[in-house]
Protein backbone atom coordinates (compact mmCIF):
# COMPACT_ATOMS: atom_id res chain seq x y z
CA UNK A 1 0.00 0.00 0.00
CA UNK A 2 0.96 3.21 -0.75
CA UNK A 3 0.39 6.30 1.63
CA UNK A 4 0.99 9.88 0.57
CA UNK A 5 1.12 12.92 2.93
CA UNK A 6 1.17 16.89 1.67
CA UNK A 7 2.44 19.27 3.51
CA UNK A 8 3.08 23.06 3.23
CA UNK A 9 -0.60 24.50 2.81
CA UNK A 10 -0.89 28.04 4.54
CA UNK A 11 -2.36 31.46 3.97
CA UNK A 12 -0.72 33.93 1.89
CA UNK A 13 -1.97 37.60 0.13
CA UNK A 14 -1.91 37.60 -3.36
CA UNK A 15 1.56 37.60 -5.03
CA UNK A 16 2.94 35.31 -2.30
CA UNK A 17 4.40 32.13 -2.81
CA UNK A 18 4.16 28.59 -0.84
CA UNK A 19 6.16 25.37 -1.69
CA UNK A 20 3.86 22.32 -1.63
CA UNK A 21 5.64 18.96 -0.10
CA UNK A 22 3.90 15.38 -0.82
CA UNK A 23 6.07 12.55 1.19
CA UNK A 24 5.79 8.98 -0.30
CA UNK A 25 5.99 5.66 1.51
CA UNK A 26 5.09 2.21 0.38
CA UNK A 27 5.80 1.70 -2.79
CA UNK A 28 8.68 2.66 -5.14
CA UNK A 29 8.78 6.43 -5.42
CA UNK A 30 11.15 6.67 -8.11
CA UNK A 31 8.77 4.67 -10.82
CA UNK A 32 5.54 6.51 -10.02
CA UNK A 33 3.85 9.05 -12.44
CA UNK A 34 3.09 12.03 -9.50
CA UNK A 35 0.25 14.79 -10.05
CA UNK A 36 -0.97 17.25 -8.27
CA UNK A 37 -4.82 18.28 -7.73
CA UNK A 38 -6.98 20.79 -6.00
CA UNK A 39 -10.59 21.15 -5.10
CA UNK A 40 -12.27 24.32 -4.58
CA UNK A 41 -15.76 24.64 -2.09
CA UNK A 42 -18.46 23.16 -4.50
CA UNK A 43 -16.35 22.79 -7.46
CA UNK A 44 -14.97 19.26 -9.44
CA UNK A 45 -11.20 18.45 -8.35
CA UNK A 46 -9.22 19.91 -11.07
CA UNK A 47 -5.42 18.99 -12.17
CA UNK A 48 -2.99 21.26 -11.63
CA UNK A 49 0.67 19.81 -12.62
CA UNK A 50 1.92 16.06 -13.17
CA UNK A 51 5.55 15.02 -13.73
CA UNK A 52 6.37 11.85 -14.76
CA UNK A 53 9.12 8.74 -13.45
CA UNK A 54 10.99 8.70 -16.93
CA UNK A 55 12.03 11.54 -18.97
CA UNK A 56 11.67 14.35 -16.24
CA UNK A 57 8.59 15.23 -18.25
CA UNK A 58 6.59 17.77 -16.72
CA UNK A 59 2.71 19.13 -17.82
CA UNK A 60 0.56 21.96 -16.00
CA UNK A 61 -2.80 23.57 -16.06
CA UNK A 62 -3.28 26.33 -18.26
CA UNK A 63 -4.38 28.87 -15.43
CA UNK A 64 -0.64 28.06 -13.31
CA UNK A 65 1.48 27.99 -16.51
CA UNK A 66 4.54 30.33 -15.81
CA UNK A 67 3.40 30.35 -11.76
CA UNK A 68 3.59 26.55 -10.71
CA UNK A 69 6.60 24.36 -10.83
CA UNK A 70 6.27 20.63 -10.33
CA UNK A 71 9.39 18.68 -9.08
CA UNK A 72 10.53 15.32 -7.68
CA UNK A 73 13.24 14.24 -5.55
CA UNK A 74 13.30 10.53 -5.66
CA UNK A 75 16.46 10.30 -3.26
CA UNK A 76 13.69 11.52 -0.46
CA UNK A 77 11.00 10.44 -2.32
CA UNK A 78 8.88 13.42 -2.18
CA UNK A 79 7.37 15.53 -5.08
CA UNK A 80 6.89 19.40 -4.46
CA UNK A 81 4.76 22.20 -6.31
CA UNK A 82 6.61 25.40 -5.87
CA UNK A 83 3.62 28.40 -6.38
CA UNK A 84 4.60 31.42 -7.25
CA UNK A 85 1.99 34.78 -8.08
CA UNK A 86 -0.82 33.10 -5.89
CA UNK A 87 -3.83 34.41 -6.68
CA UNK A 88 -7.55 33.95 -4.82
CA UNK A 89 -8.85 31.90 -7.44
CA UNK A 90 -5.67 29.23 -6.57
CA UNK A 91 -7.47 29.14 -3.00
CA UNK A 92 -8.28 25.31 -2.59
CA UNK A 93 -7.02 21.87 -0.87
CA UNK A 94 -4.45 20.57 -2.90
CA UNK A 95 -4.02 16.76 -3.09
CA UNK A 96 -1.00 14.97 -4.57
CA UNK A 97 -1.73 11.82 -6.34
CA UNK A 98 0.62 8.91 -7.67
CA UNK A 99 0.12 6.26 -10.20
CA UNK A 100 2.36 3.25 -9.33
CA UNK A 101 1.77 1.37 -13.13
CA UNK A 102 4.38 1.42 -15.67
CA UNK A 103 3.26 4.65 -17.73
CA UNK A 104 4.54 6.34 -21.21
CA UNK A 105 5.53 10.01 -19.78
CA UNK A 106 1.70 11.64 -21.64
CA UNK A 107 -0.15 14.63 -20.04
CA UNK A 108 -3.29 12.76 -17.85
CA UNK A 109 -5.41 15.41 -15.91
CA UNK A 110 -8.24 12.95 -15.12
CA UNK A 111 -8.37 12.12 -11.39
CA UNK A 112 -9.62 8.54 -11.74
CA UNK A 113 -6.21 7.49 -13.60
CA UNK A 114 -4.05 8.14 -10.48
CA UNK A 115 -4.34 5.34 -7.43
CA UNK A 116 -3.35 6.82 -4.36
CA UNK A 117 -4.23 9.93 -2.81
CA UNK A 118 -2.87 12.29 0.15
CA UNK A 119 -5.53 13.90 2.76
CA UNK A 120 -4.60 17.32 0.92
CA UNK A 121 -3.45 20.69 2.50
CA UNK A 122 -5.07 23.67 2.43
CA UNK A 123 -4.11 27.03 0.55
CA UNK A 124 -5.66 29.55 0.68
CA UNK A 125 -4.61 33.30 -0.94
CA UNK A 126 -6.50 37.06 0.29
CA UNK A 127 -7.13 39.83 -2.00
Amino acid sequence: QVQLVESGGGSVQAGGSLRLSCAASGGTFSSYTMGWFRQAPRKEREFVAQISWIAWKTYYADSVKGRFTISRDNAKNTVYLQMNSLKPEDTAVYHCAADPKPRAPVMTTTPSAYEYWGQGTQVTVSS
